[in-house]
This record gives C-alpha cells, structure tokens and sequence, in this order.
C-alpha cells in the first residue's frame, strides 16, 4: 500500500491524499492512516490523465516520410490524396508500428493516458490496422488505445470502403468511422451515416464520424447523423469529430441543431490546432477560425472536448502531443477564458474525453478506480493552463510511468532590487 500525499486534485477540494492498493485507489481525503510508502506531491495540482480523444497513430511522422513526395499546399483535401500513394509504396506493418511508438511515446511523456486512434482501413491489406491491433494489446500496461475503424479515403469514393469498415470492426476495433463530406456526392454521404449507425448497432460498437470537416454550410451531415443516434437512442456512444462547418451556419440553424444535440447527448470532439491551419483556406478577409461552435456547446450541456488529431502526417506538419498546447489553442478561438471558465478547462482534455470514448465510469480519480493520474508543475487549474503546465509524473495503476523534476537552473535570472 502507497499514500500520495499533499496534492491538490482538480475539482476535488476535500482531498490531498490518495491511498492505493493493488493498483486502485482505496480511500481519498486528508490525514489517511500512515502506510510505509509515502510519496509527497509537493502541493501540485493532481488531476486525471489527459485524453486524446482524437488522433490518427497510423499516419504520425509520415509526413517526413515522405520527404520529396510532401505536402505542399497544405490542404485537407491534398493530403486525402497523397495518402494513397503513401500506403502503396512505402507503408509497413513494421513502419506503422515504429512512428506509432514514437507518437505514443510523444503523447505518454506529456501526460496522456487514453488515446482514441483513427486507423485507415481502406487498403485491402489492412496494414495500419493490424499493426495497431499488435500495439493495442503490447502497450496496454501503459496506455488505453480505442481503435476506430476509419474509412480516410471514402466508404463510396473508394470502391467497397463499407466492406473494408465492416471487416475492421471485426478484426477488432472499437467503433465505427465514416467520412461523409468527402464521397463524391450528398446522397452517398448520407448512405454512409446511415451504414455507420447500422454496423454500430449490429457489432455493438461505438461511432465517431469525421463530419463536416469544410467550411461550406450546405455540408450538414451532422443533423443525419445526430437525427439517427437520437431515434435510436445511441447519443452518449456517438462522437461527431471536426464538424467545422457547423461554425459557418448561420445562427437560426444553429440554434435548433443545438437543441436537437442536447436530446440526443451526442459527443463532439474539436480539433483547434490542426483545423486552424487547415480550414479558412479560400477565405481572404475576414478570415474563419475553423472551429465548431465550441463556446455554445460547453453554455448547453453538449459535451466536446479537444485532440490532437495529427503529428508531422501530410494534414499538419505540427503537432508533439503536448494537449496544454492544443488546449491553450483552443479556449484563445474559441473565447472561453473567463475565470469560471479557466477553473474548469481541464475538462476539454480529461473528463469531456472519457466522455467521448465512452469509458467515464472507469475514469477520474475516485475510490474503487484504477490509481491513474497525472501532477502538473503548478498549483491551480488557472495557472496550469495559463503556463502550459509540464506534467511532473504520470501515474498509472499506482506505479510511475514517469517522474522527473522540476525545471533548475544553473545561473538564475536575477533582475536586482
């Protein structure tokens, strides 16, 4: 048995000690019984793990891959078509599962703990798929990895994309993806959302839907999507990804789909650095931000939160896995940077998350839980995010993943009296 002692745990202020046994926590609160391992946290600021609850580990670091054959515009759309020749040319099960351990390593060091990965099945061979199923179940001691079987290339654009997504969910993965905005007309967008919600139900599998990943209003696949998980009642089991268009509609619209997202209690996940980069590109001035309409979500009760998305692929040469960055990116567009709302922005990459890979009765630091958490170098939620806060130690079923000290110096900034 291990006591954690003299933190401060996010939303939580009856507690500075966690007790652990057997990798679970036992007992919160203050002045637990003495126990002959103590570990002091030296007053910081305790909160659960960090969720990437959007990120395509398949494709991380591929973009130096590709070195000469790279992206050069930029856009969402150019790398859609790059990608292909990537796969037939240079992708390995080995290579997916090298830059995926670098990616995984990237986002461990940074305090995630959960990681929701988007996995390209259109390639018969199944390539990236099968390599992280591999990591899935190599990794699992260290982090949870929930497998979307992802379509990048089209359910209908790329010939018999629905029966690649259906033979995914059987080999493994967790949910069900679609890309609807980029098959080749509205009507077979439409029959991809309703196949999504059908293979859902029929493998018993959670969905997430790359929607509306445009700047064009007309693109609207999120009401299909959202109208079908409300009549079936599948809402907390589906997460629409991206859904930058919903920021361009105008507000009559808008408000009546919000009133539709909170009957369904669908999730959504925002993507605020990649998007940013990628939407807004045929705007001149004035110049869209790219995110869905993040502020009004967190004001109704619609749970969203925010991911990472990619790192050094050809959608977004960025990207370290660093989820302090993404949220900083995040609240500045969005404008939700109130002091009720800089108590609560840690949600955006813990609870909301866990929400939207559906494991929030596993998550969080709670007695009978797994001992999972992370202690950020600094003393509130405001000032975490404020600094972009490192992560100090991850804990992980009552053992640390890592630990490392503070920044020193060896000459000190000194600025006089």
């Amino acid at each position: 048995m291990k006591k954690f002692i003299n933190g401060k745990i996010y939303k939580n202020d009856e507690t500075s000690e966690i007790l652990v046994e057997n990798g679970k926590i036992v007992e919160l609160g203050k002045n637990l019984k003495d126990v002959d391992e103590i570990i002091d946290l030296g007053g910081k600021l305790v909160c659960p793990p960090f969720v990437d609850s959007h990120l395509h580990l398949d494709y991380v670091y591929t973009l130096s891959e590709m070195a000469e054959t790279g992206a050069k515009s930029g856009t969402l759309f150019e790398a859609i078509e790059l990608w292909p020749k990537y796969k037939e040319s240079m992708m390995t099960r080995e290579s997916v599962k090298r830059l995926a351990k670098k990616g995984i390593m990237d986002e461990l060091k940074h305090g995630v703990q959960y990681i929701k990965t988007h996995v390209d099945v259109t390639d018969p061979n199944f390539t990236g798929l099968k390599a992280m199923l591999e990591l899935r179940e190599e990794l699992k001691d260290k982090v949870y990895i929930q497998i979307v079987s992802f379509p990048q290339n089209g359910m209908y654009t790329y010939k018999g994309g629905v029966d690649l997504v259906e033979e995914g969910l059987k080999m493994g993965a967790d949910s069900v993806g679609g890309i609807p905005h980029y098959e080749p007309a509205r009507e077979f967008g439409e029959k991809s959302i309703h196949d999504i919600v059908k293979l859902a139900m029929k493998y018993d599998k959670l969905i997430d839907v790359h929607c509306d990943e445009t700047d064009d209003p007309q693109s609207r696949f999120v009401e299909l999507l959202n109208a079908l998980v409300l009549m079936e009642d599948y809402g907390t089991r589906t997460t629409a990804s991206h859904t930058c268009s919903f920021g361009s509609d105008n507000d009559s619209y808008a408000y009546r789909m919000i009133d539709l997202f909170k009957k369904s209690k669908m999730n959504f996940t925002s993507l605020p650095t990649e998007n940013v980069y990628l939407q807004g590109r045929q705007d001149t001035y004035p110049k869209r931000r790219g995110l869905t309409r993040v502020k009004e979500f967190i004001e109704n009760g619609i749970n969203v939160a925010f991911g990472q998305d990619s790192i050094n692929d050809p959608w977004y040469p960025a990207g370290n896995g660093n989820h302090m960055i993404i949220l900083d990116h995040g609240i500045h567009l969005a404008q939700i940077m109130s002091a009720e709302d800089m108590e609560r922005n840690l949600d955006l990459i813990t609870y909301n998350g866990a929400k939207c890979l559906n494991i929030q009765d596993e998550y969080g630091i709670e007695v009978g839980r797994a001992a999972n958490f992370i202690v950020l170098d600094e003393y509130s939620p405001a000032e975490a995010i404020r600094n972009r806060s490192d992560v100090l130690m991850s804990v992980r079923n009552g053992e640390f993943l890592f630990k490392r000290k503070p920044v020193e110096y060896e000459v000190e900034l000194d600025l006089g009296r």
